[in-house]
């Protein structure tokens, strides 16, 4: 059987020693260089003082990894996407090559972890949550190119009556606490699956990567990252609602301030991050903070306060999927704490007890030597 070492030389990526690696992370293809990355377990979050100088698209080499099980290693020759369902007239069954041969389109768009930002309702509002501790890094913007889900969902024949559609991964089964719950899946409502969702295959101009879907996943704008299924195999289409663990058991909102059952969760919430670590150290005098905003409908401003009471505008640089910014800043030697605010980003975030969509104004600690 071909080592992970070989999966990487085959897919042409440089293997690095291990001395530069954050920690082990099997479930993950791509080197995980500690500069770039900070490993939680099967995941990967990417350091924002790593994308200063990226440009708008994060390459791939340093894109955050959101991973229920492993990384599969799919035979792009074997694979095929299946259409089907009672929603739908003609069940359909593609190969890469007949989905490539498709009328496609490209679209920047950002893909967020549901759990992005989740360490700072404990850190920043003494709260205790479940999952993965995030800090703003489970998020990335990129160039995706594929086929609108509106033009396979009218090739296989989507019935009037369709309601849900239901897009299941290849990758390994789900097992957690003894109790295996299949394939990653869940479900989208017909009306978002006709708007703006694509089925990928490129991203950043090249095809995709083995962590980030290969060789085809969806990519649903605004949505939260577990909507956007990744090494995609099926998409069940259907007169009646469907679900699945990811929207019954996970990914609902609980706490005392939600329904018994909780509340969906769905689209994102805005947020800011500035492009330096938690605790940074910088060199006295005129400096110029950069940082980087985003929402589902996009941002229209961007705020910065570097003492705590005054607020300033900060300077749009690009807009795309997200929007780039900068200001000046005339740094005082001494401890900092750092604020930026995407349009009314809150003080407070809503609590729920699995940590998601945090949205709050992060206070980022810097030092002024």
């Amino acid at each position: 059987m071909i080592s992970r070492r070989g999966v990487l030389i085959a897919a042409g990526l440089t293997v690095l020693p291990s001395r530069a690696v954050a920690a082990a992370a099997p479930s993950i293809v791509k080197p995980l260089p500690a500069s770039d990355f900070i490993v939680h377990g099967t995941n990967a979050e990417t350091r924002w003082e790593a994308l200063r100088d990226a440009g708008s698209l994060v390459p791939v080499s340093k894109f955050f990894v959101r991973n229920h099980t492993s990384t599969p290693v799919l035979d792009s020759a074997a694979w095929r996407l299946r259409i089907f369902g009672s929603g739908v007239a003609r069940p359909l069954s593609l190969s890469l090559r007949e989905l490539r041969a498709l009328p496609s389109c490209s679209v920047e768009a950002v893909i967020e972890c549901a759990g992005n930002g989740r360490s700072f309702f404990s850190s920043q509002q003494g709260q205790s949550v479940a999952g993965t501790p995030w800090a703003l890094g489970a998020v990335g913007n990129a160039r995706w190119r594929g086929v609108p889900l509106p033009v396979l969902l009218r090739l296989a024949g989507i019935r009037r009556s369709a309601v849900d559609v239901m897009p299941a991964g290849l990758d390994s089964e789900y097992v957690t606490g003894g109790v295996n719950l299949g394939r990653v899946r869940r479900p989208l409502p017909v009306s978002k699956a006709l708007d703006d969702v694509l089925v990928a295959y490129e991203m950043n101009g090249a095809e995709l990567p083995f962590d980030h879907g290969y060789p085809a996943r969806l990519v649903v704008p605004g949505w939260v990252g577990i909507a956007s299924i990744k090494w995609l195999g099926s998409l069940e289409v259907s007169d009646v609602p469907l679900h699945s663990p990811w929207d019954t058991q996970y990914y609902r909102l609980l706490g005392p301030d939600y329904p018994a059952d909780g509340s969906l969760v769905t689209t994102q919430v805005a947020k800011s991050a500035f492009e330096l670590g938690f605790g940074a150290s910088v060199p006295a005098g005129r400096q110029v903070l950069t940082g980087r905003s985003w929402g589902p409908g996009g941002v229209r401003r961007i705020s910065v306060s570097v003492d705590g009471r005054t607020w300033r505008r900060a300077t749009p640089v690009s807009r795309g999927g997200w929007t780039r910014w900068q200001i000046p800043w005339q740094a005082t030697p001494g401890s900092h704490v750092l604020r930026a605010r995407a349009d009314d980003q809150p003080d407070v975030s809503p609590y729920n007890t699995q940590g998601y969509l945090f949205g709050a104004v992060v206070s980022h600690p810097v030092t002024v030597a």
